[in-house]
């Protein structure tokens, strides 16, 4: 075999005793993990759970117990939201979290969900006060 039959390797891939170590870690680095790195200041406040956010904590524990989903699956759900991550509370992860489980497992369907989801916004809009 000569050498021009070798296929060649594309230009970013490396040589095979060659490791590059910072590519990796920002190939495995998700959205939610600073690993080490400044995440800016922390507010430390106390508060009170709105109703919603107690609602969804209450879901998602009916949920474990009635075995839809395990907590190990839970806490990775949550964080395989990439960047919707930080774009929601921290209680809005695990109702994002928990729908898609129900969604996933064919407990409810999206039809089914976008219905619901339809209702609730025009029970709501009725409800509150212009």
């Amino acid at each position: 075999m000569t050498s021009h039959d070798t296929p060649k390797q594309p230009l970013d891939v490396p040589a095979p005793d060659t490791f590059n170590h910072d590519r990796f870690k920002k190939s495995m680095r998700i959205v939610h993990d600073l690993g080490g790195q400044d995440g800016g200041p922390i507010t430390q406040e106390e508060r009170t759970s709105e109703q919603w956010e107690v609602n969804t904590f209450a879901i998602c524990e009916c949920l474990s117990w009635r075995g839809v989903w395990t907590n190990v699956e839970k806490l990775r759900r949550a964080t395989d939201l990439g960047e919707k991550y930080l774009a929601v509370p921290y209680s809005g992860r695990w109702l994002l979290a928990a729908t898609r489980a129900l969604v996933d497992r064919q407990h409810i369907t999206l039809t089914e969900l976008t219905e619901k989801t339809e209702e609730v916004k025009k029970r709501y809009e009725q409800k509150s006060p212009r």
